[in-house]
């Protein structure tokens, strides 16, 4: 009886979703019509994230961009769930109040396929300075959508594995250059309790689609995993992703992080900061802070490849990004905001004002070739460049997948449906309910999804 309740539920909700997607489609059937931007023709209105590299750029803009070009800017900045649900409200209106937002490889194809965002491949044919051919490889595939580009990275992130040189080497433990999962969790086993209070790996246990599925996903992913199979059939009670949450929950329970089902990225960057872990498998993005200068495991902490099984790499691909509405009139302005914040340019500029320790990096492979920034991040660059350019976001995993996405499938009703799952697993990590029973009720779940979507094809 539970499990046909949620699914009534996760239907109803999925429909609505779907039913406001597609309301806002007709309404804004008329989109070339464009709405009018905030101020007068030579600004620019930027909705953002309020991430600290979002920051620094705002406190740059009006010095070093306004004053070349004449175009002012007028930033609204919000924490990341607001600006996410504001963006999705202005962007379906297609009001045009907003010329530009921070939109992530997550929502620009699902935008580009509703028109929503400008395709920029016209802007990029007569900037030539832009260099797009810089951008790695796996930032363009993913912010692409039918072979034209919608966005532009501002900075971007794969996944590796952190560990403690200090602590495995005391062991007498060897990292492998391109560890197993299996090898991680048998030196997770030996580590564990190297020092006081020290758990020997940490994991996110806490709820939430980019929340323990961000990791969960990829390693869902080289166990042979998949969430939907290219038709549409879901698979998430199949056998392989029970194998590869059982592993994941098992190991977690066994050698993880105290309060494990309430743990995110925020949590397990403190127990590695503060030694309560000996190893942490998450974003590559992390990496800064843990080599800042106050860190007090500087200089300590090895880089390894996100743990595989059956495929040849793991780690995750993920992006914050600038999308131009299609309904702005000020397409022009919007670019030159948009190539300069992407550019070599802005990097060197961040380098220079601010320390190469703030530079927007993880999307130009030039920023891997820039002594200055090296000199700073010698200790991580190179495996973040070697995991963002190993992800590939059209093949994550052994089979074909209907939709891109590494951690995520690309659709609008993902969040929904990873979170509801999320909770299950949650739970299953607090011993509150089995792997199996979360899984099955998972199935249900993603039944639903896959049954929209194959009468959709059925239809066309």
């Amino acid at each position: 009886m539970r499990q046909r309740t949620r699914r009534r539920a996760t239907a109803a909700g999925a429909m609505a979703l779907t039913a406001g997607l597609v309301a806002s489609l007709s309404a804004c059937a008329g989109w070339g019509g464009g709405g009018i931007g905030g101020g007068g023709p030579n600004s620019i209105s930027v909705l953002m994230v309020n991430n600290p590299q979002m920051v620094d750029l705002q406190q740059l803009t009006a010095r070093y961009f306004t004053a070349k070009t004449g175009i002012t800017v007028n930033f609204t900045v919000l924490p990341e769930n607001d600006v996410r649900d504001k963006i999705s409200q202005e962007f379906s209106s297609q009001a045009g109040q907003y010329d530009v937002a921070t939109v992530s490889n997550f929502e620009i194809p699902i935008y580009a396929q509703a028109k929503w965002l400008s395709p920029l491949d016209g802007f990029l044919a007569k900037d030539a300075q832009f260099d797009q051919a810089d951008i790695l490889k796996p930032m363009q595939v993913s912010l692409s959508h039918e072979g034209k580009i919608y966005g532009e990275p501002f900075y971007g992130e794969s996944s590796f594995l952190m560990y403690r040189k200090d602590v495995l080497e005391a062991k007498g433990v060897t990292m492998p250059a391109n560890p197993t999962w299996q090898e991680v969790a048998d030196i997770a086993a030996k580590v564990d309790g190297a020092e006081p209070g020290m758990a020997g790996i940490c994991l996110r246990g806490q709820p939430g689609w980019g929340q323990v599925f961000a990791p969960l996903t990829t390693v869902v992913n080289t166990f042979g995993g998949t969430w939907f199979e290219k038709d549409w059939t879901p698979k998430v009670n199949a056998p392989e992703f029970k194998e590869a949450v059982s592993f994941y929950v098992n190991l977690v329970r066994e050698h993880g992080e105290n309060g494990a089902p309430q743990a995110g990225f925020t949590e397990c960057l403190n127990n590695l900061t503060q030694g309560s872990a000996a190893m942490w498998y998450d974003a590559t993005s992390a990496a800064g802070s843990l080599e800042a200068k106050d860190s007090p495991v500087r200089g300590k902490l090895g880089y390894a490849p996100a743990p595989v099984v059956k495929t040849k790499s793991a780690g995750w691909l993920y992006a914050w990004s600038w999308g131009i509405q299609a309904a702005s009139t000020k397409q022009d302005n919007a670019w030159k905001f948009v190539s300069w914040a992407s550019s070599k340019e802005y990097e060197e500029l961040v380098g220079q004002q601010l320390g190469w320790s703030r530079v927007p990096a993880g999307k130009r492979a030039s920023t891997y070739e820039n002594p200055e920034y090296l000199a700073e991040a010698k200790a991580f660059a190179e495996p973040t460049k070697a995991a963002i350019e190993s992800a590939d976001p059209a093949n994550p995993g052994v089979q074909p997948r209907p939709a891109l996405g590494i951690q995520f499938v690309d659709i609008p009703e993902f969040p929904d449906l990873g979170t509801q799952v999320s909770q299950e697993i949650s739970s299953a990590i607090a011993g509150k309910t089995s792997v199996d029973e979360a899984l099955d009720n998972g199935q249900a779940l993603a039944e639903d999804v896959a049954e929209r979507y194959k009468a959709r094809e059925g239809d066309q």
